[in-house]
């Protein structure tokens, strides 16, 4: 008869990060800068895609592990 390994305790889950977070924050940050410059469209969007920079590069550190 074989022996039955003991079985491998379980591994913790990996703890995930989101980053939407950052793609309100550059969204509100933008339109509020853009605003102060009469400018609150182009801010919200140039806020709006550092966000997302920002996002995209947590979600890429977290997904390297």
């Amino acid at each position: 008869m074989t022996a039955v390994p003991p079985p491998s305790p379980p591994t913790p889950p990996r703890r995930m990060m989101g980053g939407g977070l950052l793609l309100a924050l550059g969204a509100l940050i933008g339109a509020f800068a853009g605003a102060s410059q009469g400018q609150p469209s182009l801010g919200l969007i140039v806020g709006l895609a550092g966000g997302v920079a920002l996002a995209t590069a947590v979600w890429l550190r977290d997904r390297a592990g």
